[in-house]
């Protein structure tokens, strides 16, 4: 049996009042998952600049550009089934702006410090995402 390995690259993007951008994943497009807030990116293309596809992703998803040079700060891993195994990579960026969402995949968007992210209503649907949540507990965001 092969098994698939794909790559993801997310980011929190941080603004300037310290707060950082979730998006609510649209159910048309991702069914109904558990953790419908979630922080921007995707899987990157093979053959493509790791960087490059989470600037992409940005952009596409948001309208927004990232503004510093992204930091990786945590990889997971996501064993979905016995087929598929993928590499959850998270950064930390900052940006500027508000966004402007591809609704196709995200419906609307809060700005949330580390402590709102936090909270226990973020346990609760509309909940926070479970890979961002695992980040926000260990304390690797500041």
């Amino acid at each position: 049996m092969s098994i698939t390995l794909q790559v993801g690259a997310k980011i929190f993007l941080k603004n300037k009042e310290g707060k950082y951008l979730i998006v609510e994943r649209s159910s048309e497009k991702y069914g109904k998952t558990k953790g419908s807030w979630d922080i921007v990116g995707g899987r990157i293309d093979p053959g493509t600049i790791l960087i490059d596809n989470l600037r992409r992703e940005v952009q596409e998803e948001t309208g927004l550009t990232i503004t510093s040079e992204p930091v990786l700060i945590h990889a997971q891993d996501i064993i979905p089934n016995e087929e598929r195994h993928i590499v959850r990579l998270s950064y930390v960026g900052e940006t500027e702006g508000d966004p402007v969402l591809d609704t196709s995949e995200n419906i609307s968007y809060k700005w949330m410090s580390v402590e709102e992210m936090s909270v226990e209503e973020m346990r609760v649907e509309p909940e926070l995402d479970a890979y961002v949540r695992d980040i926000v507990e260990k304390g690797i965001l500041v």
